[in-house]
């Protein structure tokens, strides 16, 4: 017996053919150049665009932080000074017997009285010379010394001489006082003369308290 034929396979080939992908041609004339324009046009609006976005948001951001700034602002300037106590005629009296925190208390209410602004207490262990810092009226800055002292007591030269030596240099200030319940030396009242530093004994501080006579400043 013979063997059966085989049968040959035809393979069936798709030819399948896409369309290739046209490139714009561009007709090189005044049309094309119309185009090439209007495609530039096209792209500066959107950089525009974009960059209009970007000023809006840096502006709506900085108004924001502008506000915040002058919140805080008016939060500083509306802050309550502190609170110092008011001194009269009747307390020279009382000088004697107040412990040196008080009398230092007593002239920072003093300056606050007449017109003195960012009074701030100081003294103490280690106070450079500054017991009590304050801005006049005028706008200079102010340095006192406070000495509570018997009325036999006088402040010496050393003491002066202190404040001498850190008023200005320490403390920024333009002016420097000492202020005593008693009196100076000779040598504190020589040098204080030869530095340009205010000297204030009991007579002093009792027309400053009493209006009769001028502040350390004037």
């Amino acid at each position: 017996m013979g063997h059966p034929a085989r049968r040959k396979r035809q393979l069936v080939r798709f030819n399948v053919r896409f369309p290739r992908r046209r490139r714009m041609r561009i007709p090189r004339s005044w049309v094309g150049l119309l185009f090439l324009v209007g495609r530039l046009y096209v792209a500066a609006f959107y950089l525009m665009v974009a960059m209009a976005i970007g000023m809006v948001w840096l502006l709506v951001a900085g108004t924001q932080v502008t506000c915040w700034g002058v919140a805080d602002l008016t939060r500083l300037v509306r802050r309550k000074p502190e609170r110092l106590p008011q001194v009269t005629a009747n307390v020279l009296t009382d000088f004697q017997y107040m412990t040196p925190l008080q009398f230092e208390q007593a002239l920072a209410g003093l300056c606050q009285r007449d017109g003195c602004t960012d009074v701030r207490v100081v003294g103490g262990a280690g106070d450079l010379g500054a017991d009590v810092i304050a801005t006049t009226p005028d706008g200079r800055r102010i340095v006192i010394q406070a000495k509570r002292y018997a009325p036999t007591n006088r402040v010496g030269s050393p003491e002066v001489q202190k404040v001498g030596g850190t008023y200005y240099v320490v403390h920024g200030a333009h002016l420097a006082a000492v202020v005593t319940t008693s009196g100076f030396t000779q040598g504190a009242v020589q040098y204080a003369q030869q530095a340009g530093i205010r000297l204030y004994g009991a007579r002093e501080l009792a027309g400053w308290v009493s209006r009769t006579g001028p502040a350390p400043w004037h």
